[in-house]
């Protein structure tokens, strides 16, 4: 499991959840690499929305560009599964 050097209270299962989705949007695409594996990228995206971090401290906490993270977040929070409610 990808880690990151700050606390963050969160569910096992979100992360698990928008791994999954992760995978299933690049097989659906056809991507052949990342630079973040999609358990690191959904860490990096639950990091965002759940403790606001900016991009330049969320760059420098998994070593990457800060552009990287920026595509990251905006393309990859779009992954996230539509919850049904019943």
């Amino acid at each position: 499991m990808p880690s990151y050097p700050a606390r963050i209270t969160m569910s096992n299962r979100a992360l698990i959840t928008l791994a999954d989705a992760l995978r299933r949007n690049r097989i659906t695409l056809g991507t052949r690499w990342r630079r973040l594996h999609p358990a690191a990228q959904a860490l990096l995206v639950l990091a965002h929305l759940h403790k606001g971090e900016t991009y330049a401290d969320l760059a420098v906490g998994f070593g990457i560009g800060t552009t990287t993270v920026f595509a990251t977040c905006v393309k990859r929070s779009s992954c996230w599964p539509r919850w049904r409610r019943p």
